[in-house]
């Protein structure tokens, strides 16, 4: 017994979509964002830090001559000289504050992007002095206090000197072409998941035996083959289905023939005494021979020519039963009042009747039931109280003429599954809570 596995390709494959559109949308999905991610990368990781560097660096540069001009002893009125000029050179507004002291425990308040970060470099390289930052301060100011020894210096530096405020437009741009491209991706793929899933569909339903008409090719080029080539298939197999019904015809009728020759044969012999057992077996075999003809006939023709309807599988159970019992046997009918389902009625009846007369023959009891299976499907139930059939043998009878017991021609339990597959569903033999074996026929809605 081979250990289960666990590893990442089983956990990507559990949360890998199932359709077709999913994956096909996913595929085109990761590599576009793996693009639009590299994008960014190159323009905010490269390019645009370097201009907020540069940008930043200017700022501090011209902060710090400021403050080396006050340095100087100077009297207040050239210190107020030195700050006009930054104003006018350098559009910095600054205020000094003598005897203030800058609170230790005060926080910096950073904002999204490089530019607080490249500020605060910027702002270490060039003054000595201890400072703290106001992003919060003013929407169109950055508010920077310098603690100087005779007080606080607060420098109003405009936003749009240090912040390009093109980050939030290129992460915009990014996502809207990414949202658009995806979108029509979406809409192109699924046109053409659409052609395959009529073509599933349509493919479902002729196996199902329906009368369906041919698909219209549309989609990829690819996909219009797949649909023309499954067109030609349909139209051979309907072709072939007619010739082989017409050939079995004839064949019914030329077997027919000579046995019916030979049934007036047997009764036109004289009535003498020391014939009549070899003409009642000589009958017996005509008669066993007409039944093993109709039903190879039953078997190759398999039923496929009629078209599935809505049918009342209650009352189609309802009426096996009734001829089971006319013919004497001891059969017990569970069904709800309707189950509707398309059904080929006269060959779902023959399938039924297969297996109750298939029980009826090996037991003395038999129990008939149907019972919904979900909402997509209806289990029918044939219990016989039976010898059974042992597990390693119920596969094998379903094969031709492997259950050729009890007066059966081998065919019976075939003919039945052959049917009910072409339902869409299946045969299943289990244990009988009656002692015998169960038939469980899974039929789908």
């Amino acid at each position: 017994m081979r250990a289960p596995r666990f590893g990442p390709g089983r956990f990507v494959k559990r949360f890998m979509p199932r359709s077709l559109l999913g994956r096909s949308l996913l595929m085109i999905l990761i590599p576009l964002v793996l693009l639009q991610a590299v994008a960014l990368w190159i323009y905010y990781g490269s390019h645009l830090t370097l201009v907020y560097r540069r940008l930043s660096g200017s700022v501090a540069g011209e902060i710090a001559m400021t403050l080396d001009l006050m340095r100087r002893d100077w009297s207040p009125e050239d210190r107020a000289w030195a700050m006009d000029q930054a104003l006018r050179q350098f559009d910095l507004k600054m205020r000094l504050e003598p005897g203030k002291i800058l609170p230790r425990e005060a926080r910096q308040e950073n904002v999204l992007g490089p530019m607080d970060d490249d500020l605060i470099a910027a702002l270490h390289e060039r003054l000595d002095d201890p400072f703290l930052l106001d992003w919060n301060y003013d929407p169109r100011y950055v508010l920077i206090r310098i603690q100087l020894p005779d007080g606080v210096l607060d420098v109003l530096a405009p936003r749009k000197r240090v912040d390009l405020g093109t980050i939030w437009f290129f992460v915009a741009w990014v996502a809207g072409t990414a949202a658009l491209l995806f979108a029509i991706a979406a809409l192109f793929m699924r046109n053409q998941v659409r052609a395959i899933r009529r073509l599933a569909s349509a493919a479902e339903a002729f196996g199902l035996g329906r009368d369906t008409d041919p698909i219209r090719p549309e989609g990829a080029a690819e996909v219009r083959q797949a649909a023309m080539a499954f067109n030609r298939m349909q139209e051979r197999i309907r072709r072939f289905l007619v010739q082989r019904t017409e050939m079995l015809a004839g064949v019914s009728h030329d077997l027919r023939t000579p046995l019916t020759r030979l049934r007036l044969a047997l009764a036109m012999l004289p009535p003498k005494p020391e014939l009549a057992p070899d003409v009642a077996e000589m009958t017996a075999d005509v008669e066993e021979m007409e039944r093993m003809i109709e039903g190879y006939l039953a078997f190759a023709r398999g039923e496929k020519l009629e078209q599935a309807e809505p049918t009342d599988l209650s009352r189609m159970l309802t009426e096996v039963a009734e001829g089971a019992r006319r013919a004497g046997a001891d059969l017990v009918l569970e069904v709800p009042p309707a189950l509707v389902l398309p059904l080929r009625a006269d060959a779902a009846r023959r399938a039924i009747t297969n297996l109750v007369d298939n029980a009826l023959r090996h037991a003395r009891r038999v129990v008939l039931a149907a019972t919904p299976a979900g909402p997509r499907g209806v289990h029918v139930l044939v219990d016989d109280d039976g010898p059974g059939i042992p597990p390693d043998r119920r596969e094998s009878v379903f094969r031709p003429f492997e259950s050729d017991t009890a007066g059966g021609t081998g065919l019976g339990l075939t003919i039945a599954r052959d049917i009910v597959r072409a339902h869409g569903g299946d045969i299943m033999l289990e244990d009988s809570p009656l002692g015998g074996l169960r038939a469980r026929v899974r039929l789908p809605i």
